[in-house]
């Protein structure tokens, strides 16, 4: 038959069925190829299960496999244990250690078959399975000699028996404990944010109006009788803290006052401000007897020395520096910001200066060298404002990105305190751990400074007659008692709140509910 003839014939055979027929012939086939067993697994019969199934529970359970033979001799009690020992030969007589068969010392050593042949070996001391543990390799060696120790433990001789083989202290208290890859097996809980401690809400007491300009900056002197403020009138204020009255203006600065503080070692109060300049105020004549000169630009904040006469500045021109308060030299200048620096604070114990910046980095000093410990630059946006708790040895810092919490002396990370949303200017916080946040838009927000729990937020009414723009909060600060707490604002008053006596747990419970932790690197 020729090819062509072929063809012919196979198209005439292929159309005498319909095409429903030929799916369905195609479908069979398939079907058949498929649904054949050909690649059936064999079914598994008993032995090889349980061998296959001994195998996985050494591999994977072999360091724990002591454990549930501890737990019944403890639960047992010794004379049962002691019974047990029936079932061991004696072999040299009632004064002879008991026997077990193997080329190795009990347990056998890693790699060796048991053979028919075998030796019958003494049942070795624990130094001997410590020695043994020694010649196995690493994690082996602590596996088998933390199951031997037990092992031995475990054996409780009769009476008359040598006191060498009686169980040691230390594998007493191995069986006791039961091994120590227990708490590497129980299954770890998720970490979750422990409950925040409840805090009684703050409420506004009393509004004091006497600046003719944005109130910059806030100082309560140590004797808690009164507080100082300084303004954009480029005026310093004294301020009578129990009745809210003025006392007493000091003129002198001829820009905006950006900072204040009193001394506690002294009657002097430090002012800076825009106008480059730093004076030193002596309270009894309420003038100033001393200027400290070398920043080139404005002076944005300052800060004392808690045990030694030195001053820290810190200034738009990048720099902070460091004076001695008597001879008004400039001991240091602390270099190495790459832009304004916003905010300085000081502390007895290294490292003794800290420093944020408008770069966005946070820097810890050594004062001695005038020199960086650290840089931590963690934030995304210009640091303006840093507090140190007053008991912990850890500090917060304030971005527009988020709060965030560190430890010294290196600077790690501890949380964020992400929520506040707005340029944060200021920072203070109490020994009872109440964490306050001043933000450009007016709005103040309280932090449990534990687990960064916002439990209060707070936005004051601008004083009558201002805008509604002029909501911004400078500058912040609790007095001694720390029961007030005073805020400087941009409608030109200062504000005082404290806490509401009236409110318990149930009238202001904690809306908290335990959160699996998301907590950032960084």
């Amino acid at each position: 038959m020729s090819q062509r003839e072929w063809s012919y014939s196979f198209v005439e055979d292929v159309q005498k069925h319909s095409v429903h027929t030929l799916v369905f012939r195609s479908l069979k086939r398939t079907h058949d190829m498929f649904v054949a067993d050909n690649a059936k697994p064999v079914e598994i019969d008993d032995e090889s299960h349980k061998v296959k199934m001994t195998i996985k529970q050494h591999t994977e359970y072999g360091p724990v496999l002591h454990m549930p033979i501890q737990r019944e001799a403890r639960e047992k009690g010794p004379h049962i244990v002691g019974n047990s020992y029936e079932a061991y030969p004696a072999i040299h007589g009632p004064e002879s250690d008991y026997v077990v068969t193997g080329t190795h010392p009990y347990p056998s050593g890693p790699g060796v078959a048991l053979t028919a042949d075998t030796q019958i070996q003494r049942m070795p001391s624990e130094s001997a399975a410590q020695s043994l543990a020694l010649a196995l390799p690493s994690s082996q060696s602590r596996l088998d000699a933390q199951r031997t120790a037990a092992g031995v433990g475990e054996i409780y001789r009769r009476p008359g028996i040598p006191e060498h083989s009686q169980p040691s202290v230390l594998s007493l208290a191995v069986m006791e404990a039961g091994g120590t890859k227990n708490s590497i097996l129980m299954a770890k809980k998720a970490p979750t944010m422990p409950k925040p401690q409840w805090h009684p809400p703050w409420k506004l007491c009393r509004v004091i109006s006497g600046h003719l300009g944005w109130v910059r900056c806030i100082a309560v002197e140590p004797g808690n009788q009164w507080f100082v403020t300084g303004s954009a009138d480029r005026t310093i204020k004294i301020w009578d803290l129990s009745a809210g009255k003025l006392k007493l203006s000091l003129t002198g600065h001829i820009s905006t006052v950006r900072g204040v503080i009193v001394s506690a070692r002294s009657p002097y109060l430090f002012s800076c401000g825009e106008d480059k300049q730093v004076k030193c105020w002596d309270l009894e004549y309420n003038k100033v007897i001393r200027h400290y000169h070398g920043h080139l630009s404005a002076v944005y904040g300052l800060d004392l020395h808690p045990t030694i006469d030195v001053l820290v500045t810190c200034s738009r021109d990048s720099t902070a520096r460091i004076w001695d308060v008597r001879t008004k030299a400039s001991v240091h200048t602390l270099t190495g910001h790459t832009n304004a620096v916003a905010t300085v604070r000081c502390q007895a114990a290294e490292p003794q200066i800290i420093t944020g910046s408008h770069d966005t980095t946070i820097r810890l000093w050594d004062m001695v060298a005038g020199k960086t410990r650290v840089t931590l630059t963690n934030h995304k946006k210009s640091v303006r404002a840093v507090v140190l708790h007053p008991k912990q040895y850890t500090f917060a810092s304030g971005s527009p990105d988020n709060i965030k919490q560190w430890k010294f002396p290196d600077g790690n990370f501890i949380q964020n305190l992400s929520g506040h949303n707005a340029i944060i200017n200021t920072l203070a916080v109490n020994s009872d751990g109440v964490l306050v946040s001043g933000a450009d838009n007016g709005t103040m927000h309280l932090w449990d400074w534990r687990t960064g729990y916002n439990f209060q937020r707070v936005h004051a009414a601008v004083q009558p007659g201002s805008l509604d723009s002029e909501s911004g909060i400078f500058s912040c600060t609790f007095d001694q008692s720390e029961r007030r707490l005073i805020t400087a604002e941009a409608d030109k008053t200062i504000k005082v709140y404290k806490e509401d006596d009236t409110a318990t747990e149930e009238t202001h419970p904690v809306s908290w509910k335990p959160e699996i932790i998301k907590r950032k690197r960084f």
